[in-house]
């Protein structure tokens, strides 16, 4: 139990985000509402999934966080302070590992903290702590071409944590590694929660991975993305063992974010970029994918 609890954290207040696509009949630039009034708070030390169809502005939201993209409504704060930009107390963690390929696994660990004028030796320090957090001493001379997917993926993880953000936000970063590695990086991913306390936001399409690892799973609706239910997660932790993921109480909330991704909306959702060949983005103006 985080010393923190309760305290919050990260403040969504009423985002919304609009991209602009061309009409490819009209040749007119139209709006293309990818999130609309979504107002979340989380506390510190929390770990939130979001899961939701595709297009549903999930990624962006994450960018949004990130700093990378503003929103062009509401707010978003963290500890009090509106984010107005990138910043190292934010680590952002993606499915394609964006590893320097010409760093080896402790100068990839290490380049946050050259950002932050760390010394050397405590730069050293410091990243062999993270690469034996997630289990890969002995390979910090290796390049990425020498790596697995997974242990790509472990190196992001020790890279985004060795300069110590306060915020980890983690866009799919398992989906390009297969089942069983999967599995191992999912365990590996709740150790290190466990033993960092890092507040967390996990993007996925899987509602089983989402069940396993969130104390909150976000439900999304179709675009504009909108929160349709947060469900509290109720399994005890840890949970980095078979039996919870065979468990009646796993099964009944996965079945539960099952139903709620496919209930009906009301208003079917506006055209969208690659629909019927309509309408295209205009890249000059779409500040990054919506995902």
């Amino acid at each position: 139990m985080s010393v923190n609890e309760g305290k919050e954290k990260i403040a969504l207040r009423n985002l919304r985000q609009i991209y602009y696509i061309r009409n490819q009949q009209t040749k007119r630039l139209e709006e293309f509402v990818a999130l609309e009034d979504f107002s979340l708070s989380i506390e510190e030390g929390t770990f939130i999934a979001i899961v939701g169809p595709s297009g549903c502005g999930k990624s962006t939201l994450l960018d949004i966080v990130a700093g990378l993209t503003r929103s062009k409504g509401g707010s978003i704060e963290i500890d009090g302070e509106k984010v107005t930009g990138p910043s190292l107390n934010r680590g952002l963690i993606m499915q394609g590992y964006a590893l320097f390929p010409w760093r080896n696994v402790r100068k990839n660990v290490e380049y946050g903290l050259e950002v932050k004028r760390v010394p050397k030796a405590e730069r050293k320090a410091i990243s062999q702590k993270y690469i034996d957090l997630v289990d890969l001493s002995g390979f910090e001379e290796r390049y990425p071409n020498e790596l697995s997917g997974g242990m790509r993926q472990r190196v992001a993880i020790a890279r985004a944590l060795a300069y110590d953000p306060q915020v980890l936000l983690m866009d799919e970063p398992f989906a390009a590694v297969d089942a069983q590695t999967r599995e191992t990086m999912q365990d590996e991913l709740l150790r290190i929660y466990a033993k960092t306390e890092k507040t967390i936001i996990f993007v996925t399409h899987s509602i089983e991975e989402a069940v396993l690892l969130a104390d909150r799973v976000v439900v999304m609706t179709p675009r504009p993305g909108r929160i349709r239910e947060v469900v509290d997660i109720t399994l005890p932790r840890p949970r980095f063992n078979a039996d919870v993921r065979v468990s009646a109480d796993y099964g009944v909330l996965v079945q539960r974010i099952w139903e709620l991704l496919h209930e009906p909306d009301v208003a079917p959702a506006p055209a969208g970029p690659g629909e019927d060949g309509v309408i295209d983005i205009a890249d000059e103006i779409l500040p990054s994918a919506v995902l």
